[in-house]
């Protein structure tokens, strides 16, 4: 043949296996995994609440205590995760750039919030910072301040919950985080901060805003912690979740449907503000 001739292409004799089975089997598996876990019972959540009609709906969800514990649950889960995204990253960053002694056991303490149960950290939580509690009663004589059975508390029992997500998301970017790129912004010139706001931060912004929404998720839906701190006293310091369990208690089923679906709702929006920052963020 000439070399002017066409060249067929040629196929591989063996195809590359792959460790999970083919995509028909796979992707099957996971649309029904995900349908019998998540999108059914979401789907259930979601038509439930309208056998009161659209305006029984309305009704239950735009009642003053309704809206006084969904104000107080977003308010105060953003509030928490803000909180967590700063001190978080703080901590990710000394866990990662400095050694000193008992790293390993701090390093460790920050994973307790998610072995310890809810109720227990709750417990504790109200016993430190009750008025008569070793931390409260302080704080009370010192600067008048009572943290258990107010807003504040169900905010400082967020922000426990929630700082691991923060630091165990923004630590292993630090850790792969290149320091010759570091080196070489100092050696140009650039000042500690620069180096920080510059470089550091754009690197590890997209895992930063990912733990804000981790921490703010976990504290939108947490019930177990707070509820021994908080008081539970309605239009002051009710969260939702109390309130669809008071609904259940009193066997109003489509009413504490329609709390949850207004708390998805708000949830599903602020959760698509924080990812579209995200992929902002991440392009940038």
């Amino acid at each position: 043949m000439t070399s002017d001739a066409i060249s067929l292409p040629v196929r591989p004799l063996f195809r590359r296996a792959n460790v999970l089975p083919g995509f028909g089997l796979t992707m099957g598996f996971t649309l029904t995994y995900l349908s019998l876990i998540v999108l059914i019972p979401l789907t259930a959540l979601v038509i439930r609440p309208w056998e009161l009609g659209w305006s029984g709906f309305f009704a239950a969800i735009t009642q003053p205590r309704v809206l006084a514990a969904l104000e107080l649950t977003f308010g105060a889960s953003l509030i928490a995760a803000g909180v967590n995204a700063v001190f978080g990253l703080l901590l990710a960053w000394v866990l990662t750039r400095y050694r000193f002694p008992g790293k390993r056991v701090i390093d460790a303490m920050v994973d307790l919030p998610f072995a310890l149960p809810t109720a227990v950290a709750g417990i504790a939580l109200a016993t430190l910072y009750a008025p008569n509690g070793w931390i409260g009663a302080p704080l009370m004589q010192l600067f008048a301040l009572k943290v258990a059975y107010t807003p504040l508390g169900i905010i400082l029992a967020m922000i426990f919950i929630g700082l691991p997500f923060v630091v165990r998301t923004v630590q292993p970017v630090l850790q792969d985080f290149d320091r010759d790129v570091e080196e070489a912004a100092a050696t140009l010139g650039a000042r500690r901060y620069q180096v920080f706001f510059r470089i550091i931060l754009p690197g590890i912004m997209p895992a930063w805003i990912t733990g804000f929404a981790m921490a703010f998720a976990r504290a939108v839906g947490e019930y177990g912690s707070i509820v021994f701190i908080a008081g539970n006293m309605p239009m002051k310091s009710e969260i939702a979740a109390l309130l669809i369990i008071i609904k259940l208690e009193q066997f109003d089923y489509a009413g504490a449907a329609a709390i949850g679906v207004a708390m998805l709702a708000a949830s599903f929006v602020i959760l698509l503000l924080i990812n579209t920052l995200q992929r902002w963020a991440a392009n940038r």
